[in-house]
């Protein structure tokens, strides 16, 4: 089939799109209002940009046919804060609540029975039960036009300065295991998943070992097959 979006000339029941770009990593993310009220929402329009160093981008639609930004978009803006804790599926009830639509000031840790933990370089605070945690400084937002008022997408875009890791998701050979936390992602409809297999794909051809460097996530000043010291 073929379909133009503008038209929506799918056919279908449902609009399929969203069934698409997946799995979508899932960024819940804390933030404090101006006057110190805690947010916590999560948001499937979601990811990584670049490495190094590290940014990331959250979106979020707008609040209703008003046009307003969401609470977590003002709050990073207005603040130049926030967090981004890590979505499991041990925690997928939890994020399910928190994506409920509260008015401005309404503490969704209280809401979903969440504790709280202190940021080291930033004031919105993190998920406790969450294994890893991204503090991010804001750093651009992007308003990208929607075909009605609430469709009108706000991009927000932050530098990562600081991670918390659980010593526990760590494994023997220093990398992270995913099987121990179970990222939560988002896919279509009302369905999710959640990462329960992982396998490992090798660089090949003329420039692998470079490309192998590259992708391998080592750290700067470690080539593949030596030890940090120290």
């Amino acid at each position: 089939m073929f379909y133009e979006p503008d038209k929506n000339n799918h056919g279908l029941p449902r609009n399929p799109y969203k069934s698409i770009v997946i799995p979508r990593p899932i960024g819940w993310v804390s933030t404090l209002s101006k006057e110190g009220k805690v947010n916590l929402a999560p948001y499937s329009q979601f990811n990584n940009l670049g490495y190094d160093p590290p940014y990331v981008m959250f979106s979020a639609s707008a609040r209703d046919d008003s046009a307003q930004m969401k609470d977590s978009v003002r709050n990073a803006i207005d603040t130049g804060e926030f967090v981004c804790n890590m979505a499991t599926y041990d925690l997928r009830d939890a994020v399910n609540t928190t994506s409920q639509p509260h008015p401005p000031g309404v503490d969704e840790f209280e809401i979903a029975g969440l504790a709280k933990e202190p940021s080291q370089l930033v004031k919105p605070p993190r998920v406790a039960a969450s294994p890893i945690h991204l503090e991010c400084r804001y750093y651009s937002c992007l308003m990208l036009p929607g075909n009605a008022p609430m469709n009108t997408t706000h991009v927000v875009i932050g530098k990562v300065i600081g991670v918390h890791i659980r010593d526990e998701v760590i494994g023997a050979d220093g990398k992270l295991d995913v099987l121990k936390y179970k990222p939560l992602a988002r896919l279509g409809y009302l369905d999710y998943t959640a990462v329960e297999r992982v396998f490992t794909l090798d660089m090949s051809g003329p420039q692998a070992e470079k490309m192998r460097a590259g992708m391998g996530g080592e750290a700067k000043g470690i080539r593949p097959g030596r030890r940090a010291v120290g």
